[in-house]
C-alpha cells in the first residue's frame, strides 16, 4: 500500500508524535508498504525523513513551550495537506497527538482533500479533545467522572478560583488545559506544598489554552483500556516510580512500571472494560481509542478522558494492551488500517 505517516505537527505533543511516527513508519515499511513520512509544519518543502526525525529532541525531558509553538504556522499545514504530496495515497496513518492533530482539524482537511486516514472522524475527534464536552457526555451516559468546573482566561481572580475549588471539587485539585494531552500544562494543586501553588498552576494551564478545567483529584490507581474495533482489550495499570504520571514519567524509560493485564478482580476488570466501550461510543469514536480511568480504594472507577490518537511509541499503552491480547505491533497497525479503510 501507499501510506503517508503524518507526524510532528504544531501541538505541544509534537515531540511525542515524532516518536510515534518513527515507530509506525518503520513497522509499516518492514511489512512491505511504500511509506512516506510527512511533517506538516514544513508545508510543501518537506525535508528528507532523516531530518524530520533528527529534529526531535528527547521526549522525556520537556514539551515545547507555548512561545516555541507560536513559531509554527498552521497555514503551512493547510498548504501541505492541499498539495500533490497527498496524491496517489491509499491512506494517511495519523501519528499526530494533541491540539491541531487529534481535535478534528487535520481530519477535516483530509476529508475535504478526499484522502482516507486512520482513526475516528471529525466530530468525535473534536468532542474527545474537549475535556469539558467529554465529561458532559460521560455524565449523560452514566459513566462516573471526577467532579469539575471550567475557567475562562481572565474571568476569575486566583482568590475566586480558590473559593470555587473548595466549594466544588476540593483539594488536592487537578488544574489542566481543556484541550491538551500528555499532561501538558497539568498540575495537581496542593496548597500546603510550595511548588504546586494555584497561581502557578493556572498560569501553566492558561499558557496552552484559554479554557482550563479544575477537577477533583481521585486518589488511587491509574488504569487505561484500549478499545479497538469495538472490543475492549486487557486493562493496563500504570505505576509511576515516584510522583504522578506526568509528561516525564510517561515518556522516560524506566520511570514507570506497567502491568497488563492489571491485577484486578475479574468482575471489576470487566466493568471497567465495559465502561470504556460506553465512553468510546458516547463520543461517537470509530476504529480505536484509549480510555483513561482512576480507581479509588473503594473500587470505584472514574473515567478521565478518551484519547482518539493514542501514542505509538515503545512505551505506549495501546501496543502494550494489544501485546497482552496476542497482537504484535505490526498486526495492530494493520488492524487499525483495515478498520479505517472500512469505516
Amino acid at each position: 500500500m501507499n501510506i503517508i505517516v503524518l507526524t510532528g505537527g504544531t501541538s505541544a505533543e509534537r515531540n511525542v508524535a515524532l516518536a510515534s511516527g518513527k515507530s509506525v513508519a518503520k513497522a509499516l515499511r518492514d511489512a512491505g508498504n511504500n511509506v512516506r513520512v510527512i511533517d506538516p509544519i514544513y508545508g510543501t518543502a518537506q525535508p528528507d525523513e532523516e531530518k524530520i526525525f533528527m529534529d526531535r529532541p528527547a521526549i522525556g525531558k520537556e514539551f515545547p513551550t507555548a512561545e516555541e509553538l507560536n513559531l509554527y504556522s498552521n497555514r503551512k499545514v493547510i498548504e501541505c495537506i492541499n498539495s500533490e504530496l497527498f496524491d496517489n495515497t491509499d491512506i494517511v496513518f495519523l501519528a499526530l497527538h494533541g491540539k491541531f492533530g487529534e481535535d478534528g482539524r487535520i481530519q477535516s482537511l483530509l476529508e475535504m482533500r478526499g484522502v482516507k486516514y486512520t482513526g475516528t472522524g471529525v466530530t468525535s475527534s473534536a468532542m474527545a479533545m474537549d475535556k469539558n464536552i467529554s465529561k458532559i457526555m460521560f455524565t449523560h451516559y452514566d459513566i462516573s467522572t471526577p467532579k469539575w468546573f471550567m475557567l475562562k482566561k481572565g474571568n476569575q481572580t486566583e482568590l475566586q478560583v480558590d473559593e470555587n475549588i473548595k466549594l466544588q471539587v476540593g483539594y488536592p485539585a487537578v488544574i489542566k488545559p481543556n484541550d491538551e494531552g500528555s499532561t501538558v500544562g497539568l498540575t495537581i494543586v496542593q496548597p500546603d506544598v510550595e511548588d504546586v501553588q494555584l497561581g502557578k498552576a493556572l498560569g501553566d494551564a492558561f499558557a496552552y489554552s484559554d479554557n482550563v478545567m479544575a477537577e477533583e483529584y481521585i486518589e488511587g490507581r491509574e488504569l487505561t483500556v484500549a478499545v479497538i474495533g469495538g472490543e475492549a482489550f486487557p486493562v493496563v495499570e500504570i505505576k509511576p516510580k515516584d510522583g504522578f504520571y506526568d509528561y516525564v514519567h510517561k515518556y522516560t524509560k524506566g520511570f514507570t512500571d506497567y502491568f497488563c493485564p492489571a491485577d484486578l478482580p475479574e468482575k471489576l476488570a470487566k466493568h471497567i472494560q465495559d465502561k470504556a466501550i460506553v465512553a468510546h461510543n458516547a463520543l461517537g469514536c470509530a476504529v480505536y481509542s484509549r480510555v483513561d480511568f482512576r480507581l479509588n480504594s473503594k473500587g470505584d472507577a472514574y473515567c478521565l478522558e478518551v484519547n482518539t490518537l493514542p501514542g505509538m511509541t515503545e512505551l505506549s499503552l495501546v501496543p502494550k494492551a494489544a501485546g497482552a491480547a496476542g497482537m504484535n505491533f505490526t498486526a495492530l497497525l494493520n488492524r487499525i488500517i483495515e478498520l479505517s479503510l472500512n469505516k
